[in-house]
């Protein structure tokens, strides 16, 4: 999942230009945003774990009277956003359904315009999915670009975020006060929050790509405070300094990264997942649910 750089908006293609030819040599992404990310991630190994009941249980009323609307902050070529979409409407392949898009809207974006461009030709659902070129830590235009999206739908705030494999990008690009400031534009721009943190280890191994094909290490790599358990040290931050709770955590995938649900303190009582939506309950103690 591709994350942001220190670009302003009008050298987003310029940077992205730059990086091109890194882009080539396999590992050397340091933005996250990988050319064939879904090869060796696939989309099928987050979807196994979340139910895909999930949207329709957190906002059982708004397929009714307003669609669902869903934030996917480095949504690389698109390959996940589109699988989560049809996840969450119970989509087969080749399937459409012409009610889908009143039901979902996802708006997805990434820093890379490339992968944009890639993902927009092959979307299935462009009337349901919107794909933004966007470096997300830049203030003035992440605020432009999402508020005109939330207000064709009269909407402030979006009902989830996902946030894939992307953290661990933000943090190196843009250090300890570049994460904390990411997580807290994503607490205040959503109700809901889906994370996948990407664990220390996988910082130490893109850090040694970089060395090993001879390229500049991250600048903030070796000052960074913030390390050790990085998905722990995710749930402190938004639990304690931005004022969300830890929902549910659906378990880890085969590249060891978990998923963590959280919600913010003002949003209504959730409904709580029966077991059966939990892969038959197998493992009873990796889901847990609190009510307010």
């Amino acid at each position: 999942m591709a994350a942001s750089t220190k670009q302003a908006t009008g050298g987003v293609e310029e940077a992205a230009a730059e990086e091109a030819p890194r882009i080539l040599e396999p590992g050397a992404a340091p933005f996250g945003n990988f050319p064939h990310y879904s090869r060796f991630h696939p989309p099928e190994q987050r979807l196994r774990l979340l139910p895909p009941e999930l949207l329709r249980r957190l906002f059982p009323q708004s397929s009714e009277t307003r669609p669902i609307l869903g934030l996917d902050v480095g949504c690389n070529s698109g390959d996940l956003s589109v699988a989560l979409y049809k996840h969450f409407l119970s989509l087969h392949d080749g399937e459409t359904c012409s009610d889908a898009s009143r039901e979902l809207h996802l708006l997805c974006c990434d820093i890379d315009p490339v992968l944009v461009e890639r993902a927009e030709k092959e979307c299935p659902f462009p009337d349901a999915l919107t794909f933004i070129t966007l470096d997300f830590m830049n203030q003035r235009t992440r605020k432009v670009l999402l508020n005109s999206f939330l207000s064709q739908f009269g909407r402030s705030v979006f009902d989830i975020g996902f946030c894939m494999s992307i953290t661990m990008w933000i943090h190196l690009n843009h250090g300890d006060h570049g994460l904390r400031e990411f997580l807290a534009h994503l607490s205040s721009l959503c109700r809901y929050l889906l994370v996948e943190p990407q664990p220390w280890k996988c910082y130490r191994a893109a850090a040694r790509r970089l060395r090993k094909l001879g390229l500049h290490d991250f600048d903030h790599f070796h000052s960074l405070a913030i390390r050790g358990d990085m998905a722990k040290q995710i749930v402190q931050i938004l639990t304690q300094d931005h004022g969300m709770e830890l929902v549910c955590c659906f378990g880890n995938t085969s590249w060891d990264r978990s998923l963590l649900l959280f919600r913010a303190k003002q949003t209504p009582e959730t409904h709580p997942m029966p077991e059966l939506m939990t892969e038959a309950g197998k493992e009873r103690n990796r889901l847990r649910f609190w009510r307010q």
